[in-house]
Protein backbone atom coordinates (compact mmCIF):
# COMPACT_ATOMS: atom_id res chain seq x y z
CA UNK A 1 0.00 0.00 0.00
CA UNK A 2 1.21 3.22 -0.72
CA UNK A 3 1.92 6.07 1.52
CA UNK A 4 -0.46 8.98 0.96
CA UNK A 5 2.58 11.16 1.31
CA UNK A 6 4.36 9.46 -1.31
CA UNK A 7 4.86 11.38 -4.37
CA UNK A 8 3.61 9.38 -7.56
CA UNK A 9 6.48 9.71 -9.47
CA UNK A 10 8.72 8.04 -6.50
CA UNK A 11 8.23 4.62 -7.48
CA UNK A 12 8.16 5.08 -11.08
CA UNK A 13 12.24 6.83 -10.23
CA UNK A 14 13.13 3.83 -8.05
CA UNK A 15 12.21 1.23 -10.32
CA UNK A 16 14.19 2.70 -12.95
CA UNK A 17 17.06 3.27 -11.16
CA UNK A 18 17.43 0.00 -9.44
CA UNK A 19 16.98 -1.92 -13.13
CA UNK A 20 20.85 -1.90 -13.70
CA UNK A 21 21.44 -3.08 -10.13
CA UNK A 22 19.18 -5.72 -10.30
CA UNK A 23 21.17 -6.69 -13.35
CA UNK A 24 24.00 -6.63 -12.00
CA UNK A 25 23.28 -8.30 -8.75
CA UNK A 26 21.27 -11.13 -10.96
CA UNK A 27 24.63 -11.53 -13.20
CA UNK A 28 26.57 -12.14 -9.74
CA UNK A 29 24.35 -14.34 -7.88
CA UNK A 30 23.06 -11.96 -5.39
CA UNK A 31 19.43 -13.33 -4.75
CA UNK A 32 15.82 -11.30 -4.13
CA UNK A 33 16.38 -12.37 -0.10
CA UNK A 34 19.96 -11.63 -0.08
CA UNK A 35 19.47 -8.50 -1.28
CA UNK A 36 16.45 -7.84 1.21
CA UNK A 37 18.71 -8.82 4.27
CA UNK A 38 21.73 -6.00 3.31
CA UNK A 39 18.87 -3.54 2.71
CA UNK A 40 17.58 -3.80 5.29
CA UNK A 41 20.44 -3.06 7.49
CA UNK A 42 21.25 0.00 5.36
CA UNK A 43 17.90 0.91 6.27
CA UNK A 44 18.53 0.64 9.58
CA UNK A 45 21.83 2.52 9.65
CA UNK A 46 20.59 5.29 7.71
CA UNK A 47 17.44 5.81 10.54
CA UNK A 48 20.12 5.36 13.05
CA UNK A 49 22.49 8.08 11.76
CA UNK A 50 19.96 10.66 10.22
CA UNK A 51 16.87 10.37 11.91
CA UNK A 52 17.25 11.25 15.12
CA UNK A 53 15.48 14.39 17.10
CA UNK A 54 17.10 17.25 18.94
CA UNK A 55 20.52 15.62 18.05
CA UNK A 56 19.48 12.18 20.36
CA UNK A 57 19.87 8.83 18.21
CA UNK A 58 16.49 7.65 17.73
CA UNK A 59 15.43 4.82 19.62
CA UNK A 60 14.60 0.99 18.15
CA UNK A 61 10.72 1.73 18.46
CA UNK A 62 10.92 4.75 16.29
CA UNK A 63 13.56 3.19 14.23
CA UNK A 64 10.86 0.15 13.49
CA UNK A 65 7.96 2.67 12.59
CA UNK A 66 10.69 5.12 10.49
CA UNK A 67 11.61 1.90 8.38
CA UNK A 68 9.35 -0.73 8.89
CA UNK A 69 11.67 -2.99 10.25
CA UNK A 70 10.69 -5.65 12.78
CA UNK A 71 12.35 -3.89 16.32
CA UNK A 72 13.57 -7.61 16.92
CA UNK A 73 15.80 -7.01 13.63
CA UNK A 74 16.68 -3.50 14.60
CA UNK A 75 17.80 -4.26 17.70
CA UNK A 76 19.69 -6.97 16.50
CA UNK A 77 20.76 -5.23 13.30
CA UNK A 78 21.92 -2.10 15.84
CA UNK A 79 23.74 -4.53 18.21
CA UNK A 80 25.99 -6.13 15.36
CA UNK A 81 28.20 -2.90 15.14
CA UNK A 82 29.01 -0.23 12.84
CA UNK A 83 27.57 -0.85 9.58
CA UNK A 84 29.48 2.68 8.32
CA UNK A 85 30.58 3.03 4.68
CA UNK A 86 33.65 1.37 3.92
CA UNK A 87 36.47 3.72 2.89
CA UNK A 88 38.02 2.97 -0.34
CA UNK A 89 40.71 0.37 -0.13
CA UNK A 90 44.04 1.50 0.52
CA UNK A 91 45.88 -0.15 -2.96
CA UNK A 92 43.41 2.18 -4.66
CA UNK A 93 43.95 5.33 -2.95
CA UNK A 94 47.58 5.06 -3.30
CA UNK A 95 47.28 3.90 -6.74
CA UNK A 96 45.53 7.87 -7.08
CA UNK A 97 48.25 9.57 -5.26
CA UNK A 98 50.67 8.12 -8.00
CA UNK A 99 48.52 8.84 -11.02
CA UNK A 100 48.09 12.18 -9.98
CA UNK A 101 51.84 12.76 -9.05
CA UNK A 102 52.75 10.70 -12.47
CA UNK A 103 50.52 13.29 -14.66
CA UNK A 104 51.16 16.20 -13.11
CA UNK A 105 54.30 16.60 -11.54
CA UNK A 106 57.52 16.84 -13.36
CA UNK A 107 59.56 15.15 -13.90
CA UNK A 108 57.14 12.69 -14.67
CA UNK A 109 55.16 14.24 -16.81
CA UNK A 110 56.17 16.71 -20.26
CA UNK A 111 53.18 18.67 -19.61
CA UNK A 112 50.10 18.23 -17.20
CA UNK A 113 48.38 15.46 -18.42
CA UNK A 114 50.90 13.87 -20.48
CA UNK A 115 52.39 11.30 -18.25
CA UNK A 116 55.91 10.10 -19.73
CA UNK A 117 57.11 6.32 -20.15
CA UNK A 118 59.23 5.63 -17.18
CA UNK A 119 62.39 3.27 -16.97
CA UNK A 120 61.02 0.86 -14.06
CA UNK A 121 64.56 0.98 -12.38
CA UNK A 122 65.91 3.95 -10.71
CA UNK A 123 69.42 2.38 -11.36
CA UNK A 124 68.28 3.28 -15.51
CA UNK A 125 66.16 6.43 -14.77
CA UNK A 126 66.88 7.72 -11.44
CA UNK A 127 64.75 10.84 -10.02
CA UNK A 128 62.59 9.97 -13.28
CA UNK A 129 62.07 6.40 -12.71
CA UNK A 130 58.92 4.34 -11.51
CA UNK A 131 60.76 3.31 -8.71
CA UNK A 132 61.42 6.70 -8.05
CA UNK A 133 57.52 7.67 -9.12
CA UNK A 134 56.57 5.05 -6.08
CA UNK A 135 59.17 6.49 -3.68
CA UNK A 136 57.57 10.02 -3.44
CA UNK A 137 53.95 8.54 -2.09
CA UNK A 138 55.54 5.82 -0.32
CA UNK A 139 58.97 4.42 0.97
CA UNK A 140 56.75 1.04 2.19
CA UNK A 141 55.94 -0.38 -0.81
CA UNK A 142 58.66 -1.31 -3.63
CA UNK A 143 58.14 -0.44 -6.78
CA UNK A 144 57.88 -3.86 -8.15
CA UNK A 145 54.78 -4.66 -6.07
CA UNK A 146 53.07 -1.77 -6.99
CA UNK A 147 54.15 -2.47 -10.77
CA UNK A 148 53.03 -5.93 -10.65
CA UNK A 149 49.33 -5.50 -9.10
CA UNK A 150 49.22 -2.73 -11.88
CA UNK A 151 50.03 -5.18 -14.53
CA UNK A 152 47.40 -7.34 -13.58
CA UNK A 153 44.77 -4.47 -13.41
CA UNK A 154 45.76 -3.18 -16.75
CA UNK A 155 46.78 0.09 -15.81
CA UNK A 156 50.35 0.05 -17.01
CA UNK A 157 51.91 -1.58 -19.25
CA UNK A 158 55.82 -2.55 -20.05
CA UNK A 159 57.60 -2.05 -23.52
CA UNK A 160 60.58 -3.84 -24.98
CA UNK A 161 63.14 -0.92 -23.25
CA UNK A 162 61.30 -1.76 -19.57
CA UNK A 163 59.66 1.49 -19.64
CA UNK A 164 56.37 1.77 -17.99
CA UNK A 165 53.26 3.57 -19.45
CA UNK A 166 50.47 4.69 -17.83
CA UNK A 167 47.21 3.17 -20.09
CA UNK A 168 44.81 5.16 -18.38
CA UNK A 169 44.74 9.11 -17.38
CA UNK A 170 42.95 7.94 -14.11
CA UNK A 171 43.31 5.23 -11.86
CA UNK A 172 40.78 3.09 -12.65
CA UNK A 173 41.44 -0.57 -13.21
CA UNK A 174 41.03 -2.24 -16.56
CA UNK A 175 40.52 -5.69 -14.52
CA UNK A 176 40.40 -7.08 -11.30
CA UNK A 177 36.07 -7.06 -10.46
CA UNK A 178 37.37 -5.74 -6.52
CA UNK A 179 39.12 -2.64 -7.25
CA UNK A 180 36.34 -1.97 -9.90
CA UNK A 181 33.71 -2.76 -7.49
CA UNK A 182 35.02 -0.33 -4.94
CA UNK A 183 35.06 2.72 -7.69
CA UNK A 184 31.20 1.35 -8.62
CA UNK A 185 30.14 1.69 -4.90
CA UNK A 186 31.97 4.71 -4.26
CA UNK A 187 30.95 6.61 -7.54
CA UNK A 188 27.36 5.57 -7.59
CA UNK A 189 26.73 7.01 -3.67
CA UNK A 190 28.26 10.32 -4.33
CA UNK A 191 26.42 10.77 -7.67
CA UNK A 192 22.76 9.64 -6.11
CA UNK A 193 24.19 11.68 -3.12
CA UNK A 194 23.92 14.54 -5.08
CA UNK A 195 21.18 14.21 -6.64
CA UNK A 196 19.05 13.08 -3.57
CA UNK A 197 20.24 16.32 -2.61
CA UNK A 198 18.97 18.23 -5.70
CA UNK A 199 15.22 16.78 -5.30
CA UNK A 200 15.14 17.58 -1.44
CA UNK A 201 15.46 21.81 -2.30
CA UNK A 202 17.06 22.19 0.90
CA UNK A 203 20.48 24.32 0.36
CA UNK A 204 22.76 24.92 -2.72
CA UNK A 205 21.73 22.60 -5.26
CA UNK A 206 25.24 20.51 -6.40
CA UNK A 207 26.18 20.98 -10.42
CA UNK A 208 24.48 17.29 -11.91
CA UNK A 209 23.81 18.07 -15.65
CA UNK A 210 23.58 15.73 -18.97
CA UNK A 211 22.40 15.74 -22.47
CA UNK A 212 20.15 13.46 -24.14
CA UNK A 213 19.69 12.35 -27.54
CA UNK A 214 17.81 9.32 -29.38
CA UNK A 215 18.10 9.34 -32.88
CA UNK A 216 22.01 9.09 -33.76
CA UNK A 217 23.43 6.25 -35.75
CA UNK A 218 26.08 3.61 -34.22
CA UNK A 219 28.60 5.90 -36.37
CA UNK A 220 28.12 9.22 -34.49
CA UNK A 221 27.91 7.38 -30.94
CA UNK A 222 31.24 5.81 -31.54
CA UNK A 223 32.56 9.75 -32.16
CA UNK A 224 30.95 11.43 -29.13
CA UNK A 225 32.20 7.98 -27.38
CA UNK A 226 35.79 9.13 -28.59
CA UNK A 227 35.38 12.99 -27.72
CA UNK A 228 33.76 12.20 -24.69
CA UNK A 229 36.83 10.46 -23.98
CA UNK A 230 39.59 12.56 -24.84
CA UNK A 231 37.67 16.13 -23.62
CA UNK A 232 36.23 14.55 -20.68
CA UNK A 233 39.53 13.14 -19.31
CA UNK A 234 40.88 16.43 -19.91
CA UNK A 235 38.34 18.68 -18.20
CA UNK A 236 38.84 16.07 -15.42
CA UNK A 237 42.90 16.68 -15.42
CA UNK A 238 42.20 20.18 -15.34
CA UNK A 239 39.73 20.12 -12.29
CA UNK A 240 42.41 17.79 -10.76
CA UNK A 241 45.17 20.55 -10.86
CA UNK A 242 43.20 22.92 -9.42
CA UNK A 243 41.52 20.87 -6.72
CA UNK A 244 45.39 19.70 -6.08
CA UNK A 245 46.58 23.24 -5.85
CA UNK A 246 43.85 24.31 -3.38
CA UNK A 247 44.53 21.37 -0.84
CA UNK A 248 47.92 22.13 -0.77
CA UNK A 249 47.24 25.62 -0.08
CA UNK A 250 44.67 25.33 2.64
CA UNK A 251 44.35 24.60 6.18
CA UNK A 252 40.82 23.64 7.36
CA UNK A 253 40.11 23.94 10.85
CA UNK A 254 39.12 20.73 12.86
CA UNK A 255 35.89 19.64 11.49
CA UNK A 256 35.99 21.89 8.08
CA UNK A 257 38.07 19.48 6.24
CA UNK A 258 35.40 18.25 3.16
CA UNK A 259 35.97 15.92 0.40
CA UNK A 260 34.31 16.47 -3.49
CA UNK A 261 33.74 13.99 -6.12
CA UNK A 262 33.33 15.12 -9.67
CA UNK A 263 32.47 12.88 -12.28
CA UNK A 264 31.59 12.46 -16.02
CA UNK A 265 29.87 9.38 -17.66
CA UNK A 266 29.04 8.14 -20.97
CA UNK A 267 25.93 5.52 -21.42
CA UNK A 268 24.28 3.91 -25.13
CA UNK A 269 22.15 1.70 -25.55
CA UNK A 270 19.01 1.11 -28.58
CA UNK A 271 16.24 3.15 -28.42
CA UNK A 272 12.80 1.99 -27.90
CA UNK A 273 11.05 2.84 -30.53
CA UNK A 274 7.65 2.81 -28.30
CA UNK A 275 9.35 5.70 -26.44
CA UNK A 276 8.46 9.06 -27.20
CA UNK A 277 11.05 11.22 -28.97
CA UNK A 278 13.31 13.07 -26.30
CA UNK A 279 13.52 16.81 -26.99
CA UNK A 280 16.70 18.34 -27.31
CA UNK A 281 17.95 19.89 -24.76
Amino acid sequence: MQSPTLPPSMPSALRRVMRPLVRLMLRKGVTYTMFTDLLKGVFVDVAHREFGLDGTAPSDSRISLLTGVHRKDVRRLRSDGELALAALPANITLGAQLVQLWTETRPFCAAPGQALALPRLASVGGECSFDALVAKVSTDIRGRVVLDEWLRLGIVRLDEHDRVHLEAQAFVPQKGFDEKAAYFGHNLHDHACAAVHNLSTEGQPFFERSVHYDALSPASVEHLREVVARDGMQTLLGLSRLASELESADQPAPGQRQRITVGLYFYTETTDPDLPKTPEP
